[in-house]
């Protein structure tokens, strides 16, 4: 299986990363993405190595492969396979939005489900071939689902200019050229290869649009413009532990026509096979269930930092701090609770994909937008302005001129200044500086704009059952049998 020296070794493939104006000529080197690369890189470690649990034998090969790229079978395999994705999702504390697994998951969905990609150029199988190229490879495979925000108010076809979004501009025998951009590829700076699809609701008008495809990175004629880099900024570990490890890169895609052969393409000119694709194949469903295991992670390290800071400031048992942390546990256990259910509710459908059951699952991604805000914004209180009297940066608590001053004036009882600096650093990277900011908005659009998270919601509730007791309580009585207001008085 891949290793993380295989893995960074790809990296130099001549892939056109641009930041600040001018590309970058190695990721894996480049202060701005080699940090995350290094993760990306300890994730392929941790599933090669079998004493994690990680691998499963190719029912296709024999050979030991990273269980996250196969479909769940049977109950056995989604509990396995979910163990799995808490691996990688415990070894980045959940700050990792897009690891391999999670496009990783969409992908195994789409290829249990082929007739929703079938046509007459047999789309269908490249999706099956994909998933083979995946699994054998340890691809780390992005994605860029969203249209660029040109206009909120229409589609594609409508904008000024031709093909803002990705879309086709030639057919040709060996596949087609395509043109335009997409966003958000997050983590496509250090991928291997990108889905490019499109989520939003398109129109009969945007049939040039309706395409789905993978592309590698180095792709010629594709280009990556990423966001500013927070790791670049990122002075020391000590004095920003998250942004030093876990900046994923958001990255808008411009395509200068570029070439994806038919091998590549899932989805062509089909307006509502773009739904099927995610919807009908379950892989909406399996890829969303990575997520919350992902996010539940987060969330227990932001109530693991919240705990620890309230005993450190010895408030731990003022009534006021106990019921914040006490909120922190519920909200946490909601999530995870959403899971267990997700979990137990699971199910195979008719191509034999075991999934996880859908309304317990956007139950909790419906409250993604709330949850996280709240959590964030308890443990800001708790923290209150520890956060900002904490030294510039490490060098305070080395040099001998300076360290006497912090170990007395910024130390807690029982623990060094070093401590509890450390520890105060480690609050400020999670609720305050630009990696935690830019994390807030990401969870907040996560899965989409709130109300489009909340449809899901309330799509896959079964309100069938609630309606049906709200009747049949009503039909127990009449307005005739009703007493009257003199009788009621009496």
């Amino acid at each position: 299986m891949r290793t993380s020296t295989d893995y960074l070794a790809s990296l130099a493939d001549g892939r056109r990363v641009i930041v600040d104006g001018r590309p970058v000529e190695d990721v894996a080197t480049h202060p701005a993405f080699a940090p995350i690369a290094r993760t990306v890189g300890e994730l392929f470690d941790l599933a090669a190595d079998p004493a994690h649990g990680m691998q499963v034998a190719d029912p296709v090969t024999g050979s030991p492969v990273n269980r996250l790229f196969l479909a769940p079978r049977s109950a056995e395999d989604l509990h396995a396979w979910r163990s799995s994705a808490q691996v990688w999702a415990d070894h980045t504390n959940g700050w990792v939005g897009r690891s391999p697994d999670h496009v990783g998951a969409f992908v195994a969905a789409f290829a249990a489900h082929p007739e929703a990609f079938a046509d007459e150029r047999g789309l269908a199988d490249n999706v099956a071939a994909f998933q083979r190229r995946v699994i054998e490879n340890d691809l780390y495979v992005s994605y860029a689902i969203i249209p660029p925000q040109v206009s909120r108010a229409t589609t594609a076809h409508a904008w000024d200019g031709d093909f803002i979004q990705v879309g086709v501009t030639q057919e040709r025998e060996d596949g087609i050229v395509v043109r335009g951009a997409q966003m958000l590829a997050t983590g496509g700076a250090v991928a291997d290869e990108i889905l490019v699809s499109c989520i939003k609701p398109l129109t009969a008008e945007d049939a040039d649009f309706a395409i789905s495809f993978t592309v590698p990175v180095a792709a010629e004629g594709l280009k990556l413009y990423c966001r500013r880099p927070y790791a670049t900024g990122a002075t020391s570990e000590f004095d920003y532990p998250l942004t030093s490890r876990y900046d994923e890169t958001d990255a808008l895609l411009v395509f200068d026509d570029v070439f994806i052969p038919w091998r590549d393409v899932f989805v062509y000119k089909d307006v509502p096979g773009l739904r099927r694709q995610f919807f009908d194949t379950g892989a909406h469903v399996l890829g969303n269930f990575q997520a919350q295991i992902r996010f539940a992670t987060k969330l227990r390290f932001l109530a693991g930092i919240a705990r620890k800071v309230a005993a450190v400031n010895g408030v731990d048992r003022f009534p006021g701090v106990v019921e914040k942390l006490g909120e922190l546990a519920s909200l946490v256990s909601v999530v995870e609770s959403a899971l267990h259910a997700a979990q137990f509710t699971a199910a195979a459908d008719e191509q034999g994909l075991f999934r996880p059951g859908a309304q317990s699952l956007y139950a909790a991604m419906g409250l993604q937008a709330e949850l996280h805000p709240r959590v964030v914004g308890i443990l800001r209180e708790l923290v209150g302005g520890g956060v900002l009297q904490v030294p510039s940066s490490v060098a305070e608590l080395e040099n001998p001129d300076t360290a006497e001053d912090m170990e007395r004036y910024v130390s807690s009882p029982g623990i060094s200044s070093a401590e509890r600096v450390q520890l105060f650093k480690l609050a400020w990277d999670a609720i305050g500086s630009e990696f935690a900011g830019r994390h807030q908005s990401y969870e907040l659009f996560y899965s989409g704009a709130p109300f489009v998270v909340k449809g899901y919601a309330f799509r896959n509730y079964d309100y069938d059952r609630p309606v049906a007791a709200v009747d049949e309580f009503l039909a127990s009585y009449g307005v005739s049998e009703l007493p009257t207001l003199q009788e009621v008085a009496l």
